[in-house]
This record gives C-alpha cells, structure tokens and sequence, in this order.
C-alpha cells in the first residue's frame, strides 16, 4: 500500500515549552488512522502542522511527496465545532466549499445530496442550523469536508462535544460516510473505543512532550457493527491502546 502522508522526526516548540518531540510515523494511501493520547500531547498541533497551518519547529511532514510549508488546498477540516453558517441551508453550507474553490455550486449539488442521504441527512436540505441537533450539524460539517473528495482529510475531535450516544452513532456514520469515498483520514480523539472501531491504524502518544509511543494496527474486518464492540479481538486492541496510553504516563 502506498503512503499519503509522513510524519518525520516531528518536533514542535512554544517557546519554552516542548509540546512535539522527534514523532515519526506514516499514514497508508486510503487508510483511516487516529492518534489518541492524553490532553496537552500536541496531537491537535501535529494535525495542523499537517494541514499547514503550524510551523514545525523541527522535522517535517510530507504529503504525496511533498513537505507541507504552508495551507494546502486539497485538504478537508472537520473541527470539534461544526462551524456552519447560520444564514445557509445544510445543503449550501455543504457547497460552500465547492464556492470558496471558484467552483459552480451546481455542479456538486448531486454529490452533497448522496452524501446527506449516506449521513441521514435527507429531508434536512432546507433547513438552518439551529434547527438541527449538534449531531446533525457535525455529520453536515463532514459531508462539506468529504464534498470535493479531497486525497485528505483532519479531524480535530469532531465528536468531543456530543453525548455519548450521539457520539456513537457519528461513529457508525462516519464509517458509511468514509467507505464510501476512501479519503485518507488522520482522526484525533480522547476516545480509545472510536479509535479502535473506526481505524486501520492507531498512534499512541506520550504525555507532553508528545513521543510515539505505540502504533497499533487494527485488523478487524469492515464494515464495523455495534457487534464489533464484543469481538474479543476488539477488546484486545482496546486494551493495548489503553496500556500503551497508560505505560507513557509513567515512562517519560
């Protein structure tokens, strides 16, 4: 399988304080990936150096090839906000991106109308934000970023502020959303059960300053179902995820 994206001897520094320390790892062409760790280990700060929006201080991150300097275009954002417009539609805050591109909205129209369907989001054309749940609004907020089918996408804990069950069910429509254009996605989350039932590949991270810590590989076949959740191998992974998190507590 070929590589999106590389992560080298990645270090990142706020003046004195060290948040990044010599990560290294990479991302396979088409894969979904998550880094997981404890508050404060710079995995929100590794995904934007990757979408260049942060400098690294040191080391570097190649994507297709090519160090990322600086902002690229052919890459989608999902934030832990929504960050939809309030005057727009579900459907034309999802063209926007298509607009913000100097693209016809009209041309995407059918694609943002799949993806909705793909989201549960049909018959929410019309509507405005506030009369959508946060769920809602979130899954909207990854149908725009999934619009223009970009070769990447960051995702910044895009379920961090939804209920638990709300957050589950993003889960499960993420994964539809997913298999259904195979983006390469790097995904950051406190939650070692999304990681492990959305991701080929987990990242482990260290406390601050963040180090990799373990990198786990999640052979567990696809689709995934509320099923998966008790497949003793599941649990396994679970298990690894979270004693890795917890030996880099105590080993820097």
């Amino acid at each position: 399988m070929s590589t999106s994206l590389i992560v080298e001897n990645l270090s990142k520094r706020f003046g004195s304080t060290l948040a990044i320390d010599q990560a290294s790892f990479s991302v396979p062409k088409n894969s979904f990936v998550s880094i997981v760790g404890p508050s404060g280990c710079g995995k929100s700060t590794l995904l934007r150096i990757a979408a260049g929006l942060v400098r690294a201080s040191g080391g570097r991150i190649k994507l297709r090839g090519q160090e990322v300097t600086g902002p690229i275009r052919d890459v989608g954002m999902v934030f832990q906000s929504p960050v939809l417009l309030p005057w727009r539609t579900t459907l034309g805050n999802i063209l926007f991106v298509a607009e913000m591109g100097g693209l016809r909205a009209a041309d995407y129209e059918g694609r943002a109308r799949e993806l909705m369907a793909l989201a549960g989001l049909s018959g929410f054309e019309e509507s405005r934000p506030f009369e959508l749940s946060g769920g809602m609004q979130q899954r909207a907020a990854i149908c725009r970023a999934m619009l223009l089918k970009p070769s990447l996408i960051l995702m910044d804990e895009p379920f961090g502020a939804l209920d638990v069950i709300t957050r589950e069910r993003m889960g499960f429509a993420l994964q539809t959303l997913w298999e259904e254009s195979r983006n390469t996605v790097l995904f950051v989350t406190h939650s070692i059960t999304e990681a492990v039932l959305l991701s080929d590949i987990v990242v482990v991270m260290s406390p601050r300053p963040g180090r990799i810590h373990d990198i786990v590989e999640i052979d567990l076949p696809r689709s995934r179902t509320s099923a998966t959740l008790r497949d003793p191998r599941f649990v396994a992974f679970a298990a690894r995820v979270r004693e890795g998190i917890e030996a880099g507590e105590t080993e820097y």
